[in-house]
């Protein structure tokens, strides 16, 4: 009965958005999240205002997929069976509130995940990019260009994160499936932005260094450092450039969570998973985690090029650190590159093909290596709606006789249809 009443309030607050802001859903200095937000990074800067009163914007995403994939490995230790069909539906709820000229509240609620069928809190900011509400005016000059977030929010390390599917907000993602060292953590924190008009760009960030935050273990904690420079520029109707280099350092944290943050879990369900696998406990599948826990450097390099429908995206990362047990630090490198082509009359439709490949050396001192290859093909049905295709390719080398890993690999088909509003 609970949650017949949870879900019957939730879509009358939906609904209730829709009446409320049907005519007025844009906010300033806002990423849209349809079609419009796509290859939008950071939020943008804009200096003019529409202010004119508290305004509370409603929305949502939800996705449901088709996989018919296989999997295999040495059969050392024995896969789950799997077969072709439909995975649970994914729903975020998304409050986005204007509170002030400049000032706007962000809010993620994840209705339904892989990892917690119960609807929880990703994370949420406070997002300042006028301080007149100390007074009128006041350093109008500097926040002409700056931007302020603080909250217990997504932190911004590199470019990868603004592509990629955060439950069921996946409108932005050409593919179906993360890359397979997802870097992607929520941490207490602020973040001080700097945009030029001439396409320069920074960032500097500090967070507490960590995931569940609690008063009953204080010894768990230790800030943590990140950065950001770029450039980004749209030189004309055609062609855009854009790089950027990322940092993420933390202190001496019990347990760094930057490869396996992502409570929502993975999209390729229960893929070189055991017996006892089950998709709630084992929701992480088919991505890696090197396990760097105490001290993490990470680096991550970011270019992206678009020429008239035709885009690439390409990551470089390095990340270095080790567990408390350890006397030496290891290291895992990630690279990845997309080239997409997005055609029809408002590039409605389009082609795309992905490599990635992991190069890590494990804590027992397995020297590994994963690669993925993905082909995919998606159609806009409108600005909210999004039609996917992908075949996926993953196969794993290095890992000892024991791991279930061992000679492992899967591929298959997987169908996405997203709704984002």
């Amino acid at each position: 009965m609970k949650t017949i009443f949870r879900n019957t309030l939730v879509i009358a607050l939906v609904l209730a958005g829709f009446s409320i802001s049907a005519q007025k859903r844009n906010l300033d200095n806002f990423r849209q999240p349809d079609k419009n937000g796509i290859n939008v990074f950071e939020a943008p800067k804009d200096s003019i205002t529409t202010f004119d009163g508290v305004k509370v914007r409603i929305g949502g995403s939800s996705t449901l997929q088709y996989q018919d994939i296989s999997h295999e490995n040495s059969g050392a230790v024995p896969l789950k069976e799997i077969g072709g069909n439909f995975n649970l539906a994914t729903a975020n709820l998304d409050l986005d509130v204007v509170l002030y000229d400049g000032v706007r509240m962000h809010l993620r609620t994840y209705l339904s995940s892989r990892h917690h069928p119960e609807p929880y809190v990703k994370g949420g900011y406070f997002q300042i990019d006028k301080l007149d509400f100390i007074s009128e005016g006041f350093l109008s000059g500097f926040m002409k260009h700056a931007t302020i977030k603080v909250g217990h929010m997504e932190n911004n390390y590199g470019d990868a994160h603004f592509r990629r599917s955060d439950n069921a907000q996946a409108i932005y993602n050409p593919f179906v499936g993360n890359l397979i060292m997802d870097a992607f953590t929520t941490e207490v924190g602020a973040e001080l932005y700097y945009q030029c008009d001439s396409g320069f760009l920074g960032m500097v960030g500090f967070t507490n260094g960590k995931l569940n935050q609690a008063v009953d273990n204080p010894g768990t904690g230790g800030a943590s450092f990140l950065a950001k420079l770029g450039y980004d520029k749209q030189f004309n109707d055609d062609f855009r450039f854009r790089f950027t280099g990322s940092l993420y350092n933390t202190g001496a944290v019990r347990t760094s969570y930057l490869y396996s943050a992502d409570r929502a879990g993975s999209r390729y369900y229960l893929v070189l998973e055991d017996e006892d696998a089950s998709t709630k406990g084992n929701f992480r599948s088919g991505r890696y985690n090197p396990n760097l826990r105490n001290k993490i450097t990470a680096i991550m390099f970011n270019p992206f090029l678009k020429y008239q429908g035709l885009e690439f995206f390409g990551t470089i990362e390095t990340a270095k650190g080790k567990a408390d047990s350890e006397t030496e630090e290891r290291t895992a490198k990630q690279f990845a590159g997309e080239l997409i082509y997005r055609f029809g009359s408002t590039e409605n439709f389009y082609l795309g093909t992905r490599y990635n490949k992991v190069d890590a050396e494990e804590a027992n001192g397995d020297d590994v290596e994963i690669s993925r290859f993905q082909l995919g093909a998606g159609w806009f049905m409108t600005n909210n709606i999004l039609l996917k295709l992908e075949y996926v390719s993953q196969k794993h080398d290095g890992y000892n006789t024991a791991s279930i890993f061992d000679e492992g690999k899967f591929n298959g088909f997987m169908a996405e249809a997203v709704i984002s509003f």
